[in-house]
């Protein structure tokens, strides 16, 4: 899920700002941002992780083996204890954010502030530098992930995504993200990163605030409708609906696109059944699991019991995600509620949590 930093009284990100990888991101969910190309400051992104800059509450998580904190030894039992009861040696996880240090503490500034698109209180749990919260994924057992990532206005997509191939680069077991938006260079901006060897892309609606069938955008959905490629879409209307969220625009986009991959992220969360209708009209729609059945959301937007066995039958089309790092629970929490609030066994898990992603992305 994502957010504006500007709606929290920040200035928008400037390109001049995202080639020098200085200026606030304007996505707080999304865990993205832009370095230079080159990784040049990659070292001091990577440097300090625990200490003053990322507030006196989190230094205790902090230490050699990272102890008991958040993602540390208990959190991985638990974690592979999930692994071993369902029969998964690793997990793959479509849904996953990365940012430069920097502009990630601007996210996580807007989280705590509890910003418009966010409207709750919202505590990070893995408020860690880049390399710990690689070292939490891969502690995890997660074999693969992506870094989702999306631009709030035009201009941003190119350099956004020269940023995501630099972090796949130095990054070999995340899966090359990319994104776009509706504006004029759309169909080159995804024309290139596809050419550049992107394997998944984000588009997200709530926070992009543009609609899906937008004429700009037709070019370029035709070009991922052709490669195959899966597009992790945020359409449902949580935490907060936007202009053109819901199921109707993805409706219309998917009666035009029909070959689209399109993912529906957090299952569609509020509007569930709905998104599984489309899911269950289109043979090439998926859904990711994205904060479902956590009680951070079953609180506002209970998952209907009764939809269950539906999720069921969609079973080779249902992918893990998780929104990490930016989630207010944990790890294991977000698995446990997938094997205990579902009640669909080891088969479904398994497809869900490695399989099914596994066969989507020829991993």
């Amino acid at each position: 899920m994502g957010t504006r930093t500007e709606q929290a009284g920040q200035e928008p990100w400037t390109q001049t700002e995202a080639r020098a990888g200085t200026g606030p991101r304007a996505e707080p969910g999304a865990g993205e941002g832009n370095p230079p190309a080159d990784g040049s400051r990659a070292a001091d992104e990577h440097g300090g992780g625990c200490g003053a800059e990322q507030g006196s509450e989190h230094g205790d998580e902090c230490g050699a083996g990272h102890g008991s904190g958040h993602g540390g030894a208990d959190e991985r039992a638990r974690v592979a204890a999930f692994r071993e009861r369902n029969g998964l040696p690793q997990l793959i996880d479509i849904h996953t954010h990365f940012m430069p240090e920097r502009l990630l503490a601007k996210v996580w500034a807007y989280f705590d502030a509890a910003g418009p698109l966010v409207a709750r209180h919202w505590p990070i749990r893995y408020r860690h530098d880049e390399r710990r919260r690689l070292d939490t994924l891969r502690g995890f057992g997660v074999r693969a992930f992506t870094s989702m990532l999306y631009p709030h206005k035009p201009g941003m997509a190119a350099s956004l995504n020269a940023w995501a191939a630099d972090f796949a680069a130095r990054t070999p077991d995340c899966l090359h993200t990319a994104t776009f938006f509706a504006e004029p260079s759309a169909a080159d901006d995804v024309r290139t990163a596809l050419d550049a060897g992107a394997r998944v892309f984000k588009c997200h609606i709530q926070v992009g605030g543009f609609d899906p069938n937008d004429p700009q955008l037709d070019e370029a959905w035709g070009l991922l409708a052709d490669a195959g490629v899966p597009v992790v879409t945020h359409c449902g209307s949580g935490p907060v609906p936007g202009r053109y969220t819901g199921p109707g625009p993805i409706a219309a986009l998917l009666d035009r696109h029909p070959r689209l991959r399109l993912v529906v992220a957090h299952l569609g969360m509020p509007e569930y059944d709905d998104f599984l209708a489309l899911a269950e009209r289109h043979d090439r729609v998926l859904l990711d699991t994205t904060m479902a059945f956590t009680p951070f959301v079953e609180q506002e937007a209970p998952f209907p019991d009764a939809s269950l066995p539906r999720l069921a039958a969609l079973g080779d089309r249902v992918l893990l995600g998780t929104d990490f790092p930016n989630i207010p629970y944990s790890y294991a929490d977000a698995l446990d509620v997938l094997e205990h609030r579902t009640g669909l066994g080891a088969d479904w898990l398994r497809a869900v949590c490695h399989d099914n992603a596994a066969r989507l992305l020829g991993i």
